[in-house]
């Protein structure tokens, strides 16, 4: 793949790819071909393959946990890239070279032009607000998504598998210039999991989210390639169609680049 000045685009599955700041960074990386994972079925491979996607200098990693945002190709991408980001637990599992970010915490990046990227960690909640929650105080399990910015970037938000809308709101709080986000949706369900209520956002709170997030573009993932991923893309289309936000949402076939511009 070529890199790009600034843009993003869906692998399929929870996968992107973002060049921003001279770097190539891959989030969530899922490269397997299709076929079972435990309890959870693959149905579609990547558009792009990790052999194509050339030397990767960051990849984030919203949890380690569940085979649909990493799986066995996409772990071996990540130890093998220079940086990973992920939970604090994560990265105790992953090691080197996988750096653990609390919720509003950052870390630096050298950019190649010598400026920098800040990669701050934001919250998510992986199941419905009200569920049982871990000793830790976790839904389902650890996760976080991602604010990247610098000067001269775009403020990108990486969701992670998140399905609360109070935490998109506490986001937005905080986080008030969003340019563009890869938002997660998709209503991922196990049958085994919180009565089969949803792990991630379904379209109708995508587009909710995207109503809290301002002016910022839309970049679905996390709605196809699974079994369990139980919405897809028409049911993004008529979401978004239905709240007035057809024009923010950028829903293109996988491997397509989007730009990312920051505001003026």
């Amino acid at each position: 793949m070529t890199r790009q000045e600034c843009a993003a685009t869906v692998l399929g599955g929870p996968t992107a790819v973002l060049d921003v700041g001279g770097l190539r960074i891959v989030s969530d990386p899922t490269f397997d071909d299709p076929g079972p994972h435990g309890y959870l079925t693959k149905t579609a491979g990547p558009a792009v393959t990790e052999d194509q996607l050339g030397p990767v200098d960051l990849v984030l990693i919203s949890h380690d946990n569940h085979p649909d945002n990493l799986d066995d190709r996409g772990r071996a991408l990540a130890l093998a890239a220079p940086l990973v980001l992920t939970t604090r637990s994560g990265a105790g599992r992953l090691g080197p070279p996988a750096t653990g970010l609390a919720p509003w915490t950052s870390h630096t990046v050298p950019r190649p032009d010598g400026g920098d990227l800040i990669v701050t960690a934001v919250p998510a909640v992986h199941g419905p607000e009200d569920a049982e929650r871990d000793a830790d105080g976790f839904v389902n399990c650890e996760v976080i998504g991602f604010i990247l910015s610098g000067p001269d970037l775009p403020v990108v938000y990486v969701s992670g598998d998140n399905a609360s809308i109070a935490t998109v709101a506490e986001i937005a709080r905080r986080t008030p210039s969003i340019d563009a986000v890869v938002l997660h949706a998709g209503a991922a369900r196990v049958p085994a999991r919180f009565r089969n209520r949803a792990l991630s956002l379904d379209s109708v709170r995508a587009a909710a989210a995207a109503a809290i997030l301002g002016p910022a573009e839309i970049i679905p993932a996390h709605y196809d390639g699974w079994t369990h991923f139980s919405e897809g893309r028409d049911d993004l289309v008529r979401a978004f169609d239905d709240a007035g936000l057809t024009a923010r949402l950028r829903l293109v076939d996988h491997g397509t680049w989007i730009p990312l511009r920051p505001s003026l």
